[in-house]
This record gives C-alpha cells, sequence and structure tokens, in this order.
C-alpha cells in the first residue's frame, strides 16, 4: 500500500470522518489518496490557520483528535499559530505537513534552505507540541502514527505534528511488516495511596471549614470527569467555581454554580473565592487571569489543594500563588475516589455559606439594569444586554463559541450556560479570528439537533474573513453574530489606562472594518443586522437568526462601545474590582484578613 493511503486510512480507522487542508504540491499524494478511502473526507479551506482553528472546533466537540494538512514553507508556518493554540489549551490534534523530497532538503544547518519551500517545521513547532517529527523512514510509519495517536490524548492532551517529504508519502509499504507502538512503557502511572491519603486530609480540612469552594478547571471535561464532579456538588453543596475553561462544566443553572472569577470577575466579582477559608483546585493551572497582578492576596485567607495532571505545575517554586497540597492525578480518577469516600460520610451542611455566596452572585450581577434602557451606549445596541439575551434564547444542546478579545469578555461576563451546552473558545493562545474558523470545524462534528452560534468581534471577522467562502462550498449552517465596535476595543480600553489615553492603531485612527453586509453579500451569505438597544427588538432579531437553517451573519452595532468591566489592572488585587465596588463595599463582604492594602477595615464574620 502507498504510504500516503496508509497514513489516510489510519485516520478514517479511527473515525476521523473530516480532516482540514490547503492543497500543495508538497501534500499532493496525501490528498489524492482520499479518492480511494471512502470513510473519510477533506474539507477545503481558504488558509492553513483557518484550517488548523478548525481542527481546534473539531476536537473539542467530538472528543477525537482534530486533524489539519498543510503543504511545505509557507503551509506548515501558517499552522504555528492553531498549533499553538492546541498546545496551550490542551487539545488533542495531528497536524500534518508536506516536505520537499529527502535529497532537495539541507545537508547541513548552516544551509538556511536547498529545496523549494523547505522548512524545518519540526523545529519551529517543537516548543508547541508535544511531540514533533518528519517521517524519514518509510517503515516507520505504523510507529509514528499510532505514537501520535496516543501522545495527543494521553495525560494533558496537546498537538503532535507529523513531516512527510514527497518521496516518503509515494513510497510502497508492506504493512504486514510494519511495526507498531507500545504504548504501556509511557503511560502515566499515578500513587494513588498518596491521592487517597491527600482525599483524607483534605476532608479533615473540610469538617472544620467554615467557608469551603471548589475551583473548576478545564481538565475536568478533558479527563471526562464531569458526571463525577457533578455528583461531589450534589453531595457537598459548596459553592463551585468555574475558570473560563470550564464555563460549560459548572454551569449558571446549578444550585451550586458560585460565579465566576478572575481579573475580569463575572458574577459574584470575587467576593466568596477571596472569603474562602479552603479551596480545591481540580484540573486548573493557576494564572494571571485568576488573581490579577497580585499574587500574594489570592485566596490569602484558604487552604489550598490543588489536583493536577502535570508535574510542573505542582511545582510550588514554578507556582505564581504557592498551593499547600499539590496533588498528582488526573480529575476523574481523583473525583472518582472523593465521591467515593463522601459516600461513606455524613452530609456536611455549608448552606448558609452557600446562601451567601449566591445572594453576593445576584447581588453583583455584570449586565446592569441600566443597560437595558433604550439611551443605553447612546441607543446602539448595549453587548452585555445583547449576551444576557442570546444565553436566554439558546437551548440547553446548544454550542456556543466566542473570539478573544473584548467579545470573549462580555461573552464570559454576561453568557450564563446551561447543562448540556457547550462554550468554546481559546483562552491559553486567545488569538484573534478563532472563532469563525473554529466554527466550522465545532459544526462538521455536531450533532443535526445542535445549533452551532459563533460569536466574534470586528476585528477578530477580518482575520478569517475569507472562511466565507468555505462556509458557502460546503454549506455549514452556523450562525455568526459579529460585535461590531468598529474598533480594537479591549486594546484601546487597555491604551486608555496605559498610555495617558493616547489611542494609536486601533480605531479609528490606524484601523476601521469594512462593510459586513457588503462583504455577505459577494459570498452570498444571508445576513441580518440589530443596531438598537431595544430588549424586544433584540430578542427578535436574535429567534430570527437562530431559527435560520443555512449560514447566517448577524451584524450587532455596538456603536463604539470599549467598557468591559468590573476588571482589574496594574498591580491592584483582585479585591481592587473596577469600576463599580469602592473599597468600602469590598471590605462590607469580606470574613477573611483585610487586603494589606486597606488600614484598619471592619472583617465581619458569616456563618
Amino acid at each position: 500500500m502507498k504510504l500516503a493511503d496508509y497514513l489516510i486510512r489510519f485516520l478514517a480507522d479511527k473515525g476521523i470522518d473530516n480532516i482540514f487542508e490547503v492543497y500543495g504540491a508538497a501534500n499532493g499524494d496525501l490528498i489524492d489518496a482520499f479518492t480511494r478511502i471512502p470513510n473519510t473526507r477533506y474539507v477545503s479551506v481558504m488558509h492553513e490557520q483557518a484550517g488548523g482553528f478548525a481542527a481546534e472546533g473539531y476536537a473539542k466537540v467530538s472528543g477525537k483528535p482534530g486533524v489539519a494538512i498543510a503543504t511545505s514553507g509557507p503551509g506548515g508556518q501558517n499552522f504555528v499559530t492553531p498549533i499553538a493554540n492546541c498546545f496551550y489549551d490542551s487539545v488533542p490534534a495531528i497536524f500534518i505537513t508536506g516536505q520537499v523530497k529527502t535529497k532537495y532538503q539541507r545537508p547541513d544547518n548552516s544551509l538556511r534552505q536547498r529545496g523549494f519551500q523547505e522548512t524545518d517545521i519540526v523545529g519551529i513547532t517543537k516548543p508547541v507540541t508535544k511531540n514533533s517529527t518528519m517521517i524519514r523512514n518509510p517503515n516507520d510509519i505504523k510507529y509514528e502514527l499510532e505514537k501520535a495517536w496516543f501522545l495527543c490524548q494521553e495525560g494533558r492532551p496537546g498537538p503532535v505534528l507529523l513531516d512527510f517529504p514527497i518521496d516518503i508519502q509515494q513510497v510502497e509499504v508492506d504493512i504486514d511488516k510494519l511495526i507498531g507502538f507500545d504504548k504501556k512503557p509511557v503511560e502515566i502511572q499515578y500513587d494513588l495511596d498518596k491521592v487517597d491519603f491527600a482525599i483524607d486530609s483534605y476532608l479533615k480540612d473540610l469538617s472544620s471549614s467554615k467557608r469551603p469552594s471548589i475551583l473548576v478547571g478545564g481538565g475536568v471535561r478533558i479527563s471526562n470527569g464531569i458526571e463525577e464532579l457533578l455528583q461531589v456538588g450534589e453531595k457537598l453543596k459548596i459553592p463551585m467555581f468555574p475558570t473560563w475553561n470550564a464555563l460549560d462544566v459548572v454551569t449558571s443553572d446549578l444550585d451550586f454554580y458560585g460565579g465566576r472569577i478572575g481579573s475580569y470577575g463575572g458574577a459574584g466579582r470575587n467576593f466568596a473565592i477571596q472569603n474562602s477559608d479552603l479551596v480545591l483546585a481540580v484540573g486548573s493551572r493557576i494564572s494571571g487571569r485568576l488573581f490579577g497582578s497580585n499574587s500574594e492576596d489570592f485566596l490569602r485567607g484558604a487552604k489550598k489543594y490543588l489536583v493536577n495532571i502535570e508535574q510542573s505545575i505542582l511545582q510550588r517554586k514554578l507556582q505564581e500563588v504557592p498551593f499547600d497540597e499539590n496533588i498528582l492525578c488526573d480529575a476523574k480518577t481523583f473525583l472518582t475516589r472523593l465521591r467515593s469516600k463522601l459516600e461513606q460520610r455524613s452530609n456536611f451542611d455549608f448552606s448558609n455559606w452557600m446562601k451567601h455566596t449566591i445572594e453576593l452572585r445576584k447581588k453583583y450581577d455584570t449586565v446592569l439594569p441600566e443597560y437595558y434602557s433604550e439611551d443605553s451606549n447612546n441607543g446602539y445596541v448595549n453587548p452585555y444586554v445583547f449576551m444576557r439575551t442570546l444565553s436566554e434564547e439558546m437551548s440547553n444542546n446548544d454550542i456556543f463559541i466566542a473570539d478573544c478579545g473584548g467579545n470573549i469578555v462580555v461573552s464570559s461576563h454576561a453568557f450564563e450556560t446551561k447543562q448540556g451546552q457547550r462554550f468554546l473558545t481559546n483562552n491559553g493562545n486567545s488569538p484573534m479570528g478563532f472563532s469563525f474558523a473554529g466554527a466550522m470545524g465545532a459544526y462538521l462534528a455536531s450533532k443535526p439537533e445542535q445549533n452551532v452560534v459563533c460569536v466574534i468581534g470586528d476585528g477578530g471577522f477580518n482575520m478569517n474573513i475569507q472562511e466565507l467562502q468555505t462556509v458557502k462550498n460546503y454549506g455549514l449552517s452556523f450562525k455568526t453574530f459579529i460585535l461590531n465596535n468598529h474598533c480594537y476595543g479591549i486594546t484601546r480600553q487597555f491604551q486608555r489606562t496605559k498610555f495617558e489615553g493616547r489611542e494609536e492603531a486601533c480605531g479609528p485612527k490606524g484601523y476601521s472594518p469594512p462593510n459586513f453586509v457588503d462583504i455577505c453579500m459577494a459570498y452570498k451569505i444571508d445576513f441580518a443586522t440589530i443596531n438598537k438597544n431595544n430588549s424586544d427588538l433584540i430578542k427578535e432579531k436574535i429567534r430570527e437568526v437562530l431559527e435560520f437553517d443555512s449560514p447566517v451573519v448577524c451584524d450587532v452595532d455596538i456603536g463604539n462601545w470599549d467598557k468591559y468591566e468590573p476588571r482589574v489592572f496594574g498591580g491592584a488585587s483582585i479585591e481592587d474590582m473596577y469600576p463599580y465596588l469602592s473599597r468600602d463595599e469590598f471590605r462590607e463582604n469580606l470574613a477573611i484578613s483585610p487586603y494589606k492594602g486597606w488600614k484598619n477595615p471592619p472583617v465581619p464574620q458569616i456563618e
């Protein structure tokens, strides 16, 4: 069998039914192989970056690795951003590149290039892959494919890259003589005695705690531990706080949902998490997006347990916020064992603490009543009103995909999730333009009854606007809402804070978007518009778009909005949430030792 055929057949037999590609001479044999393999297909995108983003969206929805193919040189180079996306957000993916024939490759690193479009894509991508290799011996193909398939999903998932010279793709291989990959020596093993000891220690601390909380990261979904987490939540009934990667794990409709936290804290504005005296963090790294610039004050009144699959995250010397107990284990295994031990104990009663947390969450909602006034935002659509309304109109079976920048802040602030929904974005790398291309892959991995909804800013939409043609070519009937503020909003807000109000290169100086209605007409894509802050009109238009049975883009005119609040900036603690909460107001809700920047604050007790 031709090696190129073996590769595509391997992926098809694993259930990968859509593979994203841009054709080039160096991957021609790989694309030709699809003509002989009926149980998969290629999806031709307009740009390799978009193909990589689509593979990420496909992986996040399907649970299977996403796959994308590019040609040599600039084709593979355009994969670097989506590879980094998958690396930082722990997404299983296989990126395949063509390479110049082996006889044309540079014989020494002192040469920059010998073959046309020759690039050391393996060297370029090593820092952002779990494994990156060129296949030089065709008899290694089974070993390398099985290894790639295993590594991209094992432990903390991530991307792998396989680089195939043209002549290697064309070799006939004897499949009966190929040697496979033995995964047993490299499978991750946990010391379950240590895990159980840590759980016992946590339960002992829990029995004397008054204000315990659980911080939930995306690792819970990655490990397929959602069911176990919810069972723990039902048993303990203590506040659970999702990171942005877990907004569809701990959803807004759960009885023990505590609100949203971080430097762009949502409902609850960090009060409850900061009040906690015991915090169990599961499947999350503790990044600056959680605590702002001041790590010393984050969870300062709490004993802290961290459960993670990655050893380096558990090393105190590498932690920005040092945790007291660091447990090496995947989320599902830990939660399963915790649930088992909880079943042997009498019920805990943290009802007053849970009630207080819910009161804070409701009192400090990010969508303020005045936002609904038709005069709000000078009559243009208030993005917070739009996003809350969209969340109310979407069903619990739908898939929501948001981009980076200001629109992901609004989405994470105001979109209230339901059990069964998916809330997708890319948080670790967070490139503009991800959500529209990612929605293509998500749509192809979705079920017919699921509505796939993309939200993106005008700046992000421009980054992969060419994929309107892919949407048209393949009839990808997802819905796209452009939150159009005619500028790079979140960076312009940053400029006002950082550069004495000077606004450069973010609009109107240096940037302005096109008329997106005209663009959609050129691509023959249906379109709609929302341009007034009338809640009834917004709801009506959203329903109209969601009911479309074909691709549609809706331009939502939010004026020049760039007020993404609440937020923390500078060297502040997350207890300095700007701008709505004064220090006095925050102090009134604290039950822990005061933030060191405050003098003689009252410290009330929460029973």
